[in-house]
């Protein structure tokens, strides 16, 4: 599958959920705490292709995650992603651990989930601040952040884990 998205920068997620809710998108998640971490072989050969392998575990789910590379956009992130839900998150990570995966990186969000036809949005809670991530096809994004008034100028590709470590945040 193929991930497109972007993350804007928000000051007040309950406002811009209103705006959501009012405009037709639905809650299909309420609000809820995930931790994710990265897992990569000792010498970094994932991250050094700007590929991902993720465990993100919320609630009693666990979800093992694949990201390929960033493909080529100005303005958009664009990258394979392959997800699975896995029973049991221990087990999981001692499988990742006996094929020689070390985690590398971890961080927390609060996020609450609605969608908008095919078009996910996720308001998203971190140590860095709050933001609002859209998940579909290009045109959809655009279209919903022209109607929010968010323009493709304040549109961030960069992973949570990037802004973290840019913030001086330890991950």
């Amino acid at each position: 599958m193929t991930e497109i998205e972007v993350k804007v920068r928000v000051d007040d997620l309950a406002a811009l959920r209103d705006r959501l809710l009012s405009l037709g998108a639905t809650v299909a998640k309420e609000r809820h705490f995930e931790e994710n971490t990265l897992y990569d072989f000792a010498d970094r050969r994932l991250a050094g292709k700007g590929e991902a392998l993720r465990v993100r575990k919320t609630g009693r789910k666990a979800f093992l995650t694949f990201k390929g590379a960033p493909q080529k956009s100005r303005k958009f992130k664009i990258r394979t992603e392959y997800e699975t839900e896995a029973r049991n998150a221990r087990d999981l990570v001692r499988i990742l651990q006996s094929l020689g995966f070390a985690a590398v990186a971890r961080y927390e969000k609060h996020r609450t989930e609605l969608k908008k036809g095919k078009l996910s949005i996720c308001l998203d809670e971190t140590k860095i601040g709050m933001f609002v991530e859209f998940e579909g096809e290009r045109e959809d994004i655009a279209r919903m952040s022209r109607i929010l008034g968010m323009p493709k100028e304040h549109w961030i590709k960069k992973s949570y884990l990037t802004l973290l470590g840019e913030a001086g945040q330890a991950v």
